[in-house]
């Protein structure tokens, strides 16, 4: 060694503030179970039974169609065990495209009405409301129906496990800005812990994307929501016919849709926020159930692959391919990643040479099977706790 310590004393006071930006920026992958799908339901069909309700259409057209899943024995009781005790993951009521633009005092009912049923009901892990947007049209509507909604909520119950809302059609940096500090105030008015309110963004616009000065807005995004932002929604109809896409090939997966999902990708990447894919709407009733069905198990199957461990559902009759797709993409991968692992853990030399990183991949997709019910913890290598481990890239 020929340098002096002075050296690696000026690279440490130089990088300091760099070491400290980073830091807090990449926090690294968020602790804790996501949802595999977010359902959006219109708030002027919101109930009581409605989680029930999605349940029981799902397990009918299962029982009927199941042939057509191609699931084996173990595929088939999962996904049956999936649709009668947890249909729904991730629940969001929808005052934004699915409800319309109503008269006020039509809103502020059903704001209040879906408060004190989702308080007095429950039902899902994750749950939330999707309000409308914070562009001028429709601004002052959209913080009215998240405190009316919010106000009867808590009248009749505590803040449920897993809220959020979603901030949609953004064309703006600023307005996920206004919409932090609208939620820091909400839990000042309503005396819930600060940073207990969290928001996912819906990127549906390509000012989302690209601001106007060529910068790329998401990661703008992310840092603008003073780490409220719980995760980026791909919005597909919307994004593709801002993009003049025209309706027959707007699609998950054309090529503008994986362009943004990338951009999404890389500017979520290690900052604790989680990515959504859109939805299809190519709905599985009547005649069309079988090719739909078949494209919506494909879609899902090729959105895990590229990363995107959650996506949208908009009708009961897709609940059956979502849990179909996301079983079967956990149980294939099942083995060759628990054998990864578990070389990695022992040091032992195999066919692939894992770096640390790899093995943090390999438990987190171990820890996701486990979550949504494709895996269970005793056919496992290891525990939960090792895994967590692994996942935090502790070793």
């Amino acid at each position: 060694m020929r340098l002096p310590e002075d050296v690696y004393a000026a690279a440490d006071a130089r990088l300091a503030s760099a070491d400290a930006r980073v830091a807090a920026a990449y926090p690294g992958e968020r602790p804790g179970r996501q949802p595999v799908h977010t359902v959006y339901v219109p708030a002027s069909q919101y109930r009581t039974r409605l989680v029930a309700d999605w349940g029981k259409q799902a397990m009918r057209v299962f029982v009927e169609h199941e042939d057509l899943l191609g699931l084996d024995a173990d595929g088939y009781e999962r996904v049956r065990a999936k649709l009668l005790t947890e249909p729904i993951e991730d629940l969001r009521i929808d005052f934004e495209d699915g409800f319309g633009r109503v008269p006020d005092d039509v809103e502020d009912a059903a704001a209040r009405a879906a408060g004190q049923t989702l308080a007095t009901t429950g039902g899902t892990p994750f749950c939330g409301i999707r309000f409308k947007s914070f562009e001028a049209a429709t601004r002052r509507r959209g913080i009215r129906t998240l405190d009316l909604f919010l106000g009867s909520l808590l009248d009749n119950g505590p803040l449920p496990p897993g809220f959020v809302v979603t901030l949609p059609k953004v064309t703006a940096v600023e307005q996920v800005s206004v919409a932090a500090e609208v939620l820091a105030r909400l839990e000042s008015a309503y005396e819930l812990a600060e940073g207990t309110l969290r928001f996912e963004v819906q990127i549906e616009t390509a000012q989302s994307i690209v601001d106007l000065d060529g910068t790329l807005a998401v990661a703008r995004i992310v840092q603008a929501a003073s780490g409220r932002c719980s995760g980026l929604h791909y919005g597909t109809y919307d994004y593709s016919a801002g993009l003049g896409i025209a309706a027959a090939y707007q699609s998950m997966e054309h090529p503008a849709a994986d362009l943004a999902k990338g951009l999404m990708q890389v500017a979520a990447a290690g900052t604790g926020v989680r990515l959504s894919d859109g939805s299809t709407n190519k709905l599985p009733i009547g005649d069309a159930l079988p090719s739909a069905w078949a494209e919506h198990q494909r879609l899902v199957r090729r959105s895990l692959e590229r990363g995107f461990y959650q996506g949208w559902d908009l009708h009961p009759h897709q609940l059956p391919t979502r849990f179909a797709a996301t079983y079967t993409f956990y149980r294939s991968g099942f083995a060759p990643a628990a054998e990864r692992l578990t070389a990695y853990a022992s040091k032992v030399a195999g066919g692939v040479l894992d770096e640390p990183a790899t093995a943090q991949a390999l438990a987190a997709y171990l820890l996701r099977g486990l979550d949504c019910g494709a895996l269970d913890e005793g056919e496992l290598p290891f525990g939960r706790p090792e895994l967590e481990k692994y996942a935090r890239r502790e070793s």
